[in-house]
């Protein structure tokens, strides 16, 4: 079902998790106040970069005296740098919406809810039995994805969501492989995947509609998080941090662990695991958003695993999620940054070695295990899973073949990026070491070594040179002595030993 149009050729698919940078470049003064002139970069390429101006940013505190004052503008611009970075380091912080729009207007300008709210009433024209009770305001990290609390028009107790979703600069299916991979979700049955209820794309978005659960996903557990508050309210400084009980950890990873390998056999790819990504009904966790790798949308964990070049398989990327999935749950919060050089006391060590396996330097450098190796460690290979449901998701030849291509596609693309991010890392390393001081001395050392040796050589060059010119000049001048002339006496004198 075509419910919104097909997007215009040629229109570029941002991948919002690229980094933002920002860097206050200069200063001016406007009547009775300051104004500042910010470069913002998109990424490693510095042709990817544009200036924002006539910004008056709120932090620092004001000054009522003395505010036009060079050295307080100075002293000012370094506090709100700061503020700057503190903002663009953030993970979360970092792919919020109200961020994005205020370093890069151009392209995070629209007003997304309204937008998805449009193509979703359209969607209601052909299917008059869903009804929209309240759109869920910024409860995901997603910019381009919103949620819409949902009833069935004759069941009026019985609360859904619909999210919304346009394409990503992963997708890779052609149109009708896409639609159709949509249209299979809602038959794909596994204890540990929530189930979709009904599911529908065009050639530029999808649209599915799920069972509301009332408590919420495991980050919403860890956090102690209400279901329906933003995204950023939730998650972005909890009042509590504690994590979760060893055989809540035992339980769930196993579960996750479980599924991740269940899609893996089926060539299905995944790529989007975190904790807003696994829902939960008593026990049992249940993984979301299988549309995502459809619709081509970025990771929430890309900007860390594009650092690392062994990390280059959508398997590979499921695993090293896992492990700040593990991390999360154990600590109750993500860790400070990844790699990670040392671990907090866990519940068990048993804990530990499998976050080393997935979060270390030894780990990102190398490559992250199988999901079979993980459920071998001690950790998860003496948990029991009971359950009666049969997983079943039957897909196609066509389209398995379909799956498997634009997972080449997604992976090549991480391969690209990796490989750029790795060549622009060793470039700023040389010039940051070109440029350090201590190689800046040794420079200059080495350059007086040469420029006097380089004059040692020059006078013995130009001495051995006269030397030369006086013992040719010598012969050439000196008349020939004649026999009658006389021996002028000798000049030197010679010393008796005593």
């Amino acid at each position: 079902m075509a419910f919104m149009e097909k997007p215009p050729a040629g229109k570029v698919l941002l991948d919002d998790t690229v980094p933002l940078t920002a860097a206050i470049e200069a200063s001016q003064s406007l009547q009775s106040h300051t104004e500042y002139i910010i470069r913002v970069q998109r990424g490693i390429s510095v042709e990817n970069s544009w200036q924002i101006a006539g910004l008056s940013l709120p932090l620092p505190p004001k000054k009522l005296i003395g505010n036009m004052d060079r050295e307080f503008i100075a002293a000012r611009q370094k506090g709100l740098q700061n503020y700057l970075n503190v903002i663009t380091t953030n993970h979360i912080l970092s792919n919020c919406e109200l961020v994005k729009k205020f370093l890069d207007p151009n392209n995070y300008s629209a007003n997304y809810t309204e937008i998805a709210l449009q193509h979703v009433s359209m969607f209601f024209r052909s299917e008059p039995k869903w009804e929209v009770v309240e759109p869920l305001k910024d409860i995901g990290w997603r910019i381009r994805k919103k949620y819409f609390l949902m009833k069935i028009k004759n069941q009026p107790k019985e609360r859904l969501v619909l999210s919304w979703a346009d394409l990503g600069p992963d997708k890779y299916l052609s149109d009708k492989d896409f639609q159709c991979l949509i249209k299979l979700l809602p038959s794909c049955l596994h204890p540990n995947i929530y189930r979709v209820t009904f599911a529908t794309a065009s050639e530029s978005s999808a649209l599915l509609i799920r069972m509301f659960n009332e408590k919420g996903t495991l980050k919403d557990l860890i956090y102690k998080a209400k279901p329906k508050d933003p995204f950023l309210k939730k998650y972005c400084n909890p009042k509590k941090i504690q994590g979760l009980e060893l055989q809540q950890i035992k339980t769930y990873g196993r579960q996750i662990l479980e599924v991740l390998k269940f899609l893996h056999d089926k060539g299905f790819p995944y790529g989007h695991l975190h904790a807003s990504n696994v829902m939960l009904e008593g026990d049992t966790c249940r993984l979301l958003d299988l549309e995502n790798s459809l619709l081509g949308l970025p990771s929430f964990y890309r900007s860390y695993f594009s650092q690392f070049r062994k990390i280059n398989t959508l398997e590979s990327v499921d695993i090293h999620c896992f492990g700040h999935l593990l991390y999360e749950m154990t600590y109750g919060r993500p860790p400070d940054s990844v790699p990670v050089d040392s671990f907090p006391p866990a519940p068990s060590m048993a804990v530990v070695a499998v976050l080393e396996s997935t979060l270390s330097c030894e780990a990102c450098k190398n490559g992250m295990p199988t999901v079979s190796r993980l459920l071998q460690m001690p950790l998860f290979n003496d948990v029991l899973l009971t359950t009666s449901e049969k997983p079943q998701f039957k897909i196609p030849t066509k389209l398995k073949e379909a799956l498997r291509i634009a997972k080449e596609c997604i992976e090549k693309r991480l391969v690209e990026e990796q490989k750029q991010i790795h060549q622009h890392r060793r470039l700023t390393r040389a010039q940051s070491h070109h440029g350090s001081e201590e190689e800046r001395k040794k420079r200059k050392i080495l350059a007086r070594k040469k420029s006097k040796r380089s004059g040692i050589e020059n006078n013995e060059e130009q001495s051995t040179k006269h030397n030369s010119n006086n013992s040719a000049g010598s012969g050439a001048s000196s008349p020939l002595t004649s026999p009658s002339s006389p021996t002028p006496p000798s000049t030197a004198v010679e010393h008796a030993p005593f």
